[in-house]
């Protein structure tokens, strides 16, 4: 949306807001943000609209008071990582209001959750900040995201790569694990320390906007149900495993050099047109690009962190949820995702793919759907595969990329892909493809990945998370872009649905 401003000063841009009726407050919230703020630029009426915004907080209701909150955090991140700006000069002058504000606002409810938002962008008041915190009954995850977002970076002893789903989560990392961090830091250039605290900065911010901004469009968010993760030195170890495990589905799979069959014979995993060996341990095959070339790798690969996959589903997974799917409100439940794929996905002959299946969550979903005897797991990390074939031995697991399945032409009975295409954005219209690809006629592609908000400004908020690998922001998907790579596929959709953010679709390879 756009607003005209040409003869509109500050302090009417703001009333026009804060005067509106109960009905027209978020749309006049919109206009009020269009005035001030361009997708993170801000414009000429921003630095003299923050003196009025922070006297009107003090004067306004709640529920106008948890808008501007919203408003000043964003205006603010707009300056950054410049902390002496005019506009972050200005806000910082409020930061007695806001606390004493916070310190009286219902906990958890929508004005609580906006300040919590709002005081995380001023760590020349950390203390200040942090004290005050202390008698608001924070959630953990909450509280150290706030913590981080008031701590300033100290060059000599850097913590990157550590905020997502919440800094408290990754201080449950074990000695190894930290001295694995300082290895990779000590190689980095005091800019790109700097730029990649800066994103951290902006993810913690970015996670706490979003759901400050939820809040005061609908009202107090659901609580995060988070699972557990024991003990390094109680997660399992993975089995040996023969290789006939891949025998019944070898028919189906290909080999990603020559495209060639694959035959398995003993322990040896061989094509039968280039005779490349392929390596295979503990029930994973390696038939990702160059798999032949580096075995040694790939077993060392089993044994790297045995428990990211329990990590990813336990403390990640809800928490991307909440971003990606908008899904502060709990609207998708796992009981949701469970009946959708017990629902929808309708196998023809041939193995069933479980594409990109993290740490085996929806496997065992998909398990219950049509059985373990027809699944094949397939994953590009092995952390994740080690996860899966942890929690069901009897599946093959298959390492290689979504972008070059190791499967032949219309061999595949169905596919899921479930909450992962947005792993690897670049490369989804090319995933989508090869589904097309090798389903069967009749077979099903049952996918959940998440869309772009309409809302700019939540659509903000998602864009501000960045996650090693994805270093330019979360990046998600636009509806159509979604349909037409399906309809590219050769693929019909049966069935769309989908709240907040999320596509949930079952497109079928007609017959």
């Amino acid at each position: 949306m756009s607003v005209s401003t040409a003869h509109s000063t500050a302090t009417e841009v703001v009333d026009a807001f804060t005067g509106a009726g109960r009905d027209r407050l978020a749309p006049e919230f919109h206009r009020l943000v269009a005035a001030l703020w361009d997708d993170g630029t801000l414009t000429d009426l921003a630095v003299p609209a923050v003196p009025v915004l922070v006297e009107r907080l003090g004067q306004v209701d709640d529920e106008r008071k948890g808008f501007i909150a919203v408003l000043l955090g964003i205006l603010i991140e707009a300056e950054y990582p410049d902390t002496e700006g005019p506009i972050t000069t200005a806000a910082r002058q409020g930061v007695d209001l806001y606390l004493d504000l916070w310190r009286t606002a219902p906990n958890g409810q929508s004005l609580s959750v906006a300040l919590t938002y709002l005081v995380a962008h001023f760590p020349s008041h950390r203390d200040r900040v942090l004290a005050a915190a202390d008698h608001r009954d924070l959630h953990i995850e909450d509280y150290t995201r706030l913590e981080r977002g008031v701590q300033e970076l100290d060059p000599a002893n850097p913590v990157l790569g550590r905020v997502f789903p919440s800094p408290a989560v990754w201080a449950l990392m074990d000695d190894d694990e930290k001295s694995f961090d300082q290895t990779w830091i000590r190689q980095m250039t005091a800019e790109q320390i700097a730029a990649n605290w800066e994103k951290d900065t902006r993810t913690v911010w970015g996670h706490a906007g979003a759901k400050a901004y939820w809040a005061v469009l609908n009202g107090t968010p659901a609580p995060v149900v988070l699972g557990t993760v024991p003990p390094r030195d109680q997660v399992p170890q993975l089995r040996e495993q023969s290789a006939d495990i891949f025998a019944p589905h070898a028919e189906a799979l290909r080999c990603p050099n020559c495209g060639g069959g694959i035959e398995v014979s003993g322990e040896t995993v061989r094509c039968v047109s280039c005779s490349t060996a392929f390596p295979a341990a503990h029930g994973i095959l390696n038939l990702s690009e160059g798999a032949q070339n580096n075995p040694g790798d790939f077993l060392y690969k089993l044994a790297e962190l045995p428990s990211m996959g329990l990590f990813y589903e336990a403390y990640a997974r809800p928490n991307f949820l909440r971003i990606a799917g908008t899904n502060w409100g709990a609207q998708v439940t796992p009981e949701d995702e469970r009946r959708y794929i017990i629902d929808h996905v309708v196998p023809v002959e041939g193995p069933v793919l479980d594409l990109a299946c993290g740490a085996g969550t929806w496997t065992e979903m998909l398990v219950e759907a049509v059985g373990a005897e027809r699944i094949i797991a397939l994953d590009a990390y092995a952390p994740m595969l080690t996860a899966t074939r942890n929690k069901l031995p009897e599946l093959p697991a298959v390492m290689a990329s979504a972008k070059a399945l190791p499967f032949h032409d219309a061999s595949v009975g169905a596919v899921l892909c479930w909450n992962a295409l947005q792993a690897f954005p670049d490369d989804a219209a090319a995933a989508i493809a090869e589904v097309g690809r090798i389903l069967r006629p009749g077979g099903t592609f049952s996918l959940l990945t998440f869309r772009m908000h309409d809302d700019r400004l939540a659509r903000y908020f998602q864009a501000s998370h960045y996650f090693p690998g994805h270093q330019e922001g979360m990046q998600l998907f636009e509806l159509d872009d979604v349909k037409r790579w399906l309809a590219d596929a050769g693929l019909t959709i049966r069935d769309e649905s989908g709240p907040g953010t999320f596509i949930i679709i079952t497109a079928e390879r007609p017959r």
